[in-house]
C-alpha cells in the first residue's frame, strides 16, 4: 500500500514552501551510494511510485539473462538488479531507502557536492529541482529511492507502449508543469539533464522558457578546441544545480554569474536559450 505523497522529514507538505520560480532538471546515474553516512534525515515520497511498482514487478519476473539482455549489461550486473527489482518493496523506509541526491553518486552528483549541503540547501533543493528517472517517472531530491538501473531509453514493452517514454511522457509532463505553475511568476526550466533523460518531457506541453545551457571544455592537449568533453560537462551540470540550490538563483538572468569549476560564460557562442560556458586546460 502506498502512503500519501509528501513526506519530509515528518514536516506537512504545505509547510515546505512554495516551488521556487525557476526548476532545474538533472539525470540520475547508474552508479550509488547507499553505504555512506547520511548527512540529513529530510526526506519524501516519490509522487509516482504507483508507476514505479508495476515496472519493478514486471522486470522482478524476468530473469537474470533476461535482464542482461534487456539492458545490455554483463550477467554479473544483471543478477545484482534482478536482486534489486525483487526486493523493491512498498512503504519506503528512511534507513533501507535513502534520498535521491544522496543515492545518485555519478559524475554529475560528484560535481554537485550535496553531501556539503546546509539543512537550507537540501529545502531548497527540494524546492527547485527534479531529477529524471526510468522508474521513478520524476524525482525530488529527498524523494526516497531503493537501489536500481533502469535506463530511460530502455526498450521495455508497457501498457503505453513499447518503451519507457511510453511509459512515464504524459504523467511526468503533467508534474513539472504542476511544479512550474505553483511558482510565482514566469516558468523556467534549466535543461541540465542528457538527451536520453529529456527526451521523456513533452516541452511543447510546459507552459515555460527552456533553457539548456552548454559547457565547453579545451583539452590541454589543444587548448584551442573547445568541445563538449562529457565527463566535465556532466560534474558542470552537478555544479550548476548546486549553485541554483546554494546561491538561491530564481531567474535566468544570473546564469552568466556562473563560474565554478573554473567555467566562464561566454557572451559569443551563447543564445537566450542556449547559455554556453567555456573553459581552457581541463584537468577536473
Amino acid at each position: 500500500m502506498i502512503k500519501p505523497a509528501g513526506r519530509f522529514g515528518g514536516v506537512a507538505p504545505r509547510t515546505l514552501g512554495s516551488v521556487a520560480p525557476m526548476l532545474t532538471v538533472l539525470s540520475p546515474a547508474k552508479s550509488l551510494d547507499f553505504d555512506s553516512k547520511l548527512p540529513t534525515k529530510k526526506h519524501s515520497e516519490p509522487r509516482l511510485l504507483d508507476g514505479a511498482e508495476p515496472l519493478a514487478d514486471q522486470l522482478a519476473a524476468m530473469t537474470p539473462g533476461e535482464i542482461a539482455q534487456l539492458m545490455s549489461i554483463s550477467d554479473e550486473l544483471a543478477g545484482v538488479n534482478a536482486e534489486r527489482f525483487r526486493d523493491f518493496s512498498l512503504p519506503f523506509e528512511p534507513g533501507r531507502e535513502r534520498p535521491a541526491i544522496l543515492a545518485f553518486a555519478g559524475d554529475v552528483y560528484t560535481g554537485m557536492q550535496a553531501r556539503t549541503f546546509a539543512e537550507r540547501d537540501f529545502t531548497e533543493a527540494q524546492k527547485s529541482v527534479r531529477i529524471l528517472s526510468g522508474l521513478y517517472g520524476l524525482l525530488r531530491p529527498m524523494d526516497l529511492i531503493a537501489p536500481y538501473r533502469l535506463e530511460m531509453g530502455t526498450k521495455l514493452s508497457t501498457p503505453a507502449g513499447d518503451s519507457l517514454y511510453a511509459y512515464w511522457r504524459e504523467r511526468v509532463t503533467a508534474l513539472l508543469a504542476e511544479d512550474l505553475a505553483a511558482s510565482p511568476g514566469p516558468a523556467v526550466l534549466v535543461n541540465l539533464a542528457s538527451t536520453e533523460y529529456f527526451g521523456v518531457v513533452d516541452t511543447k506541453a510546459l507552459d515555460a522558457k527552456v533553457i539548456a545551457p552548454r559547457f565547453l571544455d579545451a583539452p590541454q592537449s589543444d587548448p584551442s578546441e573547445l568541445k563538449v568533453i562529457s565527463f566535465f560537462a556532466k560534474k558542470a551540470r552537478g555544479a550548476m544545480a548546486s549553485w541554483l540550490v546554494r546561491e538561491r538563483i530564481r531567474s535566468p538572468r544570473k546564469l552568466p554569474e556562473f563560474t565554478e569549476l573554473g567555467y566562464v560564460y561566454d557572451a559569443e557562442r551563447s543564445t537566450p536559450t542556449e547559455p554556453t560556458f567555456t573553459r581552457s586546460g581541463a584537468t577536473q
